[in-house]
């Protein structure tokens, strides 16, 4: 019997329209991930250089490619404009660039918070005096204007009695920050490791006050889109996988582990020595429990309810934002601060507990 050639179209377009459809909805396989120099994101470079990333990506079937950019702030930007999928950011930043742009993003591992690697520094008069934080009053502060240095430099000016309106900030990258330091109108700078390490070179320099005072506020974290892990979450699973793997490999005391940290110290431009000298002042969660279990804590809720209010004042949710409540923040166990119904800064221990139960 012969169909109808209607019927024999009917069914080939039907049959095309399918197969659009599920071209369509195939899922995004390339990833690119955007980092940059930190103490706390070094194992990521290292992922990549090492094969590691490769093996993980190749198991899932996808592929990811990390790119180094030079600036921090621009590795944001860029993340934001959608040249990348992911970025390796910290709390306030993600939420105040990304998340405040109408970026949808999901933090998937949290890897570290910030235990002294960030600090105010002062320049001494002459090397025999010691100045105290209250002493930054009146003085030029030159630090990455609207990032978590300024959060940092607001948060030990309250310590002292003092604000933001006592001192007059300076907007300096990070690339230029240890040479601003140098010159003779610069009076204090507010930065992050491995600057800090090379600003404290100078004989001048005295550190006044530092993200150990105010422990788990500062946190390094891996954010990806949230469309692209709901889309396709092989790659949150690639990632973790890789990033968990790399923490045993770093932390272990063998030759080995001396071998990627010694690699991780050249691409960030120290030596071991001085990159181990970096972690001691990182509260690395190498376990994947103890991330998660930060995740889950009371703790995260606090601090970034102190983060929005801190980035609504100084205007980094938004021209004419009303209010802090303007961006919504979603905590693994479904508390939201802020705005439900524009929740665009997710914390998410799915992963981070894959890993721990050893089923990535």
């Amino acid at each position: 019997m012969r169909s109808h050639p209607r019927t024999l179209l009917g069914a080939a377009l039907i049959a095309c329209l399918m197969l659009a459809g599920q071209a369509q909805a195939a899922p995004k396989t390339s990833f690119r991930i955007a980092w940059s120099i930190y103490v706390g994101w070094m194992p990521f470079p290292y992922a990549a250089e090492s094969g590691i990333l490769k093996k993980w990506a190749d198991k899932y079937g996808i592929q990811i490619e990390m790119v180094e950019v030079n600036d921090y702030v621009e590795s944001i930007n860029q993340y934001t404009a959608g040249a990348f999928d992911g970025v390796a950011v910290t709390n306030m930043d993600c939420l105040t660039i990304p998340s405040a742009g109408g970026v949808d993003t999901t933090a998937i591992v949290l890897g570290d918070y910030s235990n002294g690697n960030d600090a105010v520094i002062l320049k001494r008069t002459n090397e025999t005096d010691h100045p105290k934080l209250q002493d930054i009053a009146k003085r030029t502060v030159n630090l990455v204007q609207l990032s978590v240095s300024q959060y940092l430099l607001a948060r030990a000016l309250d310590t002292v009695h003092l604000t933001e309106r006592d001192v007059k900030l300076v907007n300096t990258s990070d690339a230029d920050i240890v040479a601003a330091f140098g010159t003779k109108d610069v009076g204090a700078v507010v930065t992050w490791n491995p600057q800090v390490g090379e600003v404290l070179k100078n004989p001048l320099a005295e550190k006044v006050f530092d993200s150990s005072q105010v422990p788990g506020e500062i946190i390094d974290m891996l954010a990806v889109k949230t469309d692209a892990i709901k889309d396709n979450p092989k790659l949150a699973m690639a990632l973790a996988g890789a990033w968990y793997e790399v923490m045993t490999m770093m932390t272990a005391h063998d030759a080995a582990g001396q071998a990627a940290r010694e690699q991780m110290a050249k691409d960030s431009g120290t030596d071991l020595a001085g990159f181990d000298k970096q972690l001691v002042t990182t509260h690395l969660f190498a376990d994947p429990a103890d991330a998660a279990a930060f995740a889950d804590g009371p703790s995260l809720p606090k601090t970034m309810d102190l983060v929005r209010h801190f980035s609504f004042d100084h205007g980094l949710l938004g021209q004419g934002a009303p209010s802090a409540d303007v961006v919504g923040i979603a905590f693994p166990d479904g508390r939201v601060l802020g705005d439900k119904g524009n929740v665009k800064l997710r914390f998410d221990d799915e992963f981070m507990k894959l890993a721990a139960a050893h089923k990535l």
